[in-house]
């Protein structure tokens, strides 16, 4: 086997060697990415909606809100380590003490409700209450809108219900366009053909007149592509309606106001010899 070496195609054949690996590689683990997620009750319907949620992977998002004295900003991250704590989706860090982050939400105890233009993604088993919800764990969750104008909008802090004796929860809102339905066609079958074919047309009218002009060098109708096949069928189109459609018999003898042809023949020329006097 003949191996053929020019200057400078090795470093751009390996330079294309690592960008398509990185790319696979991306491509995987963004695949993939969801699976971290582990289910309370595993189910083909939760994962499915997990799946939905694939363009997020791999993005920290954050929201800051402010209490008089206190001001608390919330990482949430999509089934990773938000705010590069292991085991967490959404963590809360206050501002006094940023070297600390308190759990709201562990992706290893994950819910998923999805809707045709939403998702409600649950993390459970935080960092437990002090004082409130009878010290209960704490518990995120994640609304998530469709709008096809963003991709990843803005994570926003909706409420924080701790004010009861159970089941309390940090609510946060934001929207994309991954939890977006598909948009369907409008466009009928047979719109999609009649499109198609006004097409072709107009490439076949279009070329054939471009070749005819410049590559034939015809002038006039002759520029038409095919100006003889389409004469010549336009021809036989209207002889084959004449003969179908007219109801005139081509085989009777024209008259005139009924007058029939032996009337209208010649009589024998008279001869002048019967005027003569004997």
């Amino acid at each position: 086997m003949k191996v053929v070496n020019s200057h400078g195609g090795g470093p751009f054949l390996v330079w294309t060697l690592a960008v398509q690996l990185v790319l696979c590689g991306r491509g995987v683990y963004t695949t993939d990415i969801t699976k971290n997620c582990i289910l309370q009750s595993e189910s083909v319907s939760e994962r499915k909606v997990l799946q939905r949620l694939e363009p997020l992977a791999h993005k920290n998002f954050t929201a800051t809100t402010k209490n008089e004295d206190e001001t608390y900003t919330y990482v949430f991250q999509l089934c990773g380590d938000a705010g590069a704590t292991p085991g967490a989706g959404v963590v809360q860090i206050d501002s006094k003490t940023e070297s600390k982050s308190k759990v709201i939400g562990m992706y290893t105890a994950t819910q998923a409700i999805g809707g045709s233009d939403w998702v409600m993604l649950i993390y459970r088993d935080g960092e437990a209450y002090d004082e409130h919800c009878s010290k209960e764990k704490r518990k995120a969750m994640v609304m998530i809108s469709c709008n096809r104008n963003v991709e990843s909008g803005q994570l926003e802090v909706a409420l924080e219900d701790r004010e009861r004796k159970s089941d309390c929860f940090y609510l946060f809102e934001m929207d994309s366009s991954a939890v977006c339905p598909p948009l369907q066609s409008k466009l009928s079958a047979g719109s999609i053909i009649l499109i198609i074919a006004i097409c072709v047309l107009a490439v076949y009218l279009i070329g054939g007149f471009l070749y005819q002009r410049l590559i034939v060098g015809a002038k006039g109708m002759e520029q038409f592509p095919n100006y003889a096949f389409w004469s010549e069928f336009g021809n036989l189109t209207a002889d084959g309606c004449d003969f179908v459609c007219r109801s005139r018999n081509r085989e009777d003898a024209s008259t005139y106001r009924g007058t029939t042809t032996e009337a209208l023949e010649e009589e024998p020329e008279e001869r002048d010899d019967n005027l003569l006097p004997m």
